[in-house]
């Protein structure tokens, strides 16, 4: 952005004198030796520019926090493979099932989407910065010793936060994909798929398959069924991992989109329903929401399904930001000039930037 925008004050924004201030509390109270900031995105196609926001607001927020408490900071990437890739309803009983992209395309074809559609970016902002990342897919974190161990020694605990997870039904939602060769269906809603404990640290899922019928799946510390867990549910046992871990003294820094607020209010409940202080429970960064002229969050699918126009002043590279017209590096440097006028002022932070908005400021001149 080349000028600043006109924002209006609010509760939070009149509390603070830099948007970092946020994070302050935390980072006094106990004084990590890292700050680590940790966002996730779906990789389910190319991103659009509030996706791209969010990745670069993690960088230059990781900068400030550096150079402000002279404490290493780092930014984890998590490359959320498990969102759907096909969805399908069972015929006979009406079940929805999805297939995830972790299934549908394999580990190679994953690696190779976010080697060319992501990393790019993330080079050239942490060139740009001096701040180093690194990528971990939600297979690599599912597959990880200590995330299923804290997801088996949850188990018997579960009651007490399944209505925080999952307030309509109560049935946070499991996913084990079918174990036959070339399937990987499993249901969406987890109404007939059932976990329990056979010993200390092996569970036991089953459930039924859209093509194949029931079947039982095991899950232990270090091998066994994929371990797919619906949104609220995957926050929810990566954050108690997180405060679980023998970190040497990291602060983990959760950098989510505005229209994460609600969402995580509930993952908070489910942590403290388990026996968490709120003193345990990351830090969480919300970020500028990129929005319509309605006020809704623009979104990718609704516009490519017809359910919503692209914006009046918005462009179709917001949409898929391997269209913009410039260099991946130019991109960084548009992205990181409008991470530093949202971060000028607590004002320009907290508040969401409507998509025509975003494109007058942000395309280089012809």
């Amino acid at each position: 952005m080349t000028t600043h925008p006109t924002s209006p004050n609010t509760v939070l924004a009149n509390a603070l004198l830099r948007a970092e201030d946020v994070l302050t509390p935390r980072i006094l109270a106990t004084p990590p030796e890292r700050i680590l900031l940790v966002v996730g995105t779906q990789i389910n196609g190319a991103p659009h520019i509030g996706t791209s926001l969010v990745q670069s607001l993690a960088f230059a927020m990781a900068a400030r926090l550096r150079d402000r408490f002279g404490i290493p900071t780092e930014v984890l990437f998590s490359a959320l493979d498990n969102a759907p890739y096909d969805l399908a309803t069972d015929p006979a009983s009406g079940h929805r099932y999805q297939r995830a992209y972790a299934q549908a395309l394999g580990d190679k074809a994953l690696t190779d989407l976010v080697a060319a559609v992501y990393q790019p970016l993330f080079t050239a902002l942490s060139r740009r910065l001096g701040i180093p990342y690194r990528v971990e897919t939600y297979t690599q974190q599912q597959a990880g010793e200590h995330f299923r161990r804290t997801w088996l020694r949850l188990l018997p605990r579960l009651d007490a936060a399944r209505w925080w997870l999952a307030p309509s039904t109560g049935t946070p939602h499991l996913r084990v994909p079918c174990p036959h060769t070339g399937c990987g269906w499993a249901e969406k809603h987890a109404e007939r798929t059932h976990a329990h404990l056979t010993d200390r640290e092996t569970a036991t899922v089953v459930a039924v398959c859209l093509h194949h019928g029931p079947y039982r799946a095991t899950i232990t510390p270090t091998a066994g069924a994929y371990l797919d867990l619906a949104t609220l549910y995957r926050n929810f046992v990566k954050e108690l991992s997180l405060t679980s871990t023998p970190t040497g003294g990291t602060l983990h820094v959760m950098v989510k989109g505005g229209d994460w607020v609600f969402g995580s209010l509930l993952v908070d409940e489910a942590l403290q329903a388990i026996g968490l202080t709120r003193a345990q429970l990351p830090a969480r960064l919300f970020c500028p929401q990129v929005v319509t002229d309605t006020g809704a969050k623009l979104s990718k699918s609704l516009i490519r399904e017809g359910h919503a126009p692209l914006p009046e002043g918005a462009a179709d590279w917001m949409l898929d930001t391997r269209q913009w017209p410039g260099t991946v590096t130019e991109y960084a440097d548009q992205l990181l000039a409008m991470a530093e006028t949202m971060l000028s002022d607590p004002r320009h932070f907290f508040r969401s930037y409507s998509a025509a908005e975003i494109g007058r400021r942000s395309v280089p001149a012809p």
